[in-house]
């Protein structure tokens, strides 16, 4: 589930905003407090931030020049200004959209979708819990511990990843191990899928993948 970031000092506009994402299948942060909004931008990690140009106390094009000088999350600037001028700025500090208000919940949604699936093939990382998983490096990392994967368990828990709250059978699990030249034996799967399940833990992610027996894995 992706983590987004809203930072939006109109409480009514936040407020739908968050419920719109909840129901979208999106997890959401809200910031409430603009004087420390750049600090709380970087240490809460979202993999997208909704960032209002006009803030208490701090300009938004600003805070985005600031956060992209520490952090390459993708960041959709939201506005009530029309001016190509603020448009043209915000491209210009790193933003990966600008949408104007009163905004098309549908039409944000879908930039939304696009951003993170474009981030998503540039940087191939994605989130879990706090857990950082790179397909590039092979390994999980939260914080400054890391694990690093092999080809079977990194194609197994992107697997569970995809459909995580859903059973992944040990058919689905043996056939994209299969696809991927990765011949494992019924057995093997289950010595996969113990490693990777230590290797979580190792991270504090204890039971993450939860065996269903007779149906497969689900990752919570």
């Amino acid at each position: 589930m992706n983590k987004i970031m809203i930072v939006e000092d109109d409480k009514i506009l936040r407020d739908e905003l968050s419920s719109l994402l909840n129901n979208a299948g999106y997890e959401t942060i809200c910031i409430t407090c603009f004087n420390d909004a750049y600090k709380r931008m970087i240490e809460l990690k979202a993999d997208l931030v909704l960032l209002d140009i006009n803030l208490p106390n701090v300009n938004g094009e600003c805070l985005l020049h600031d956060f992209r000088k520490k952090c390459d999350t993708p960041v959709i600037m939201l506005t009530s200004k029309t001016s190509e001028l603020d448009e043209v700025l915000s491209m210009s500090y790193g933003a990966d959209d600008y949408i104007t208000k009163p905004y098309n919940p549908t039409i944000l949604l879908l930039r939304i979708s696009a951003v993170l699936r474009r981030y998503a093939k540039t940087n191939a990382v994605q989130s879990y819990h706090d857990v950082y998983f790179s397909t590039v490096k092979g390994s999980l990392m939260r914080g400054n511990d890391e694990q690093i994967l092999t080809k079977n368990e990194i194609i197994i828990f992107q697997c569970l990843l995809e459909k995580r709250g859903e059973i992944v059978t040990r058919d689905e699990l043996m056939t994209a191990l299969w696809d991927n030249y990765e011949f494992v034996s019924d057995n093997a799967l289950s010595v996969n899928v113990s490693r990777l399940r230590g290797k979580l833990a190792e991270l504090g992610l204890v039971d993450a993948i939860e065996t269903r027996k007779k149906q497969g894995y689900i990752l919570k």
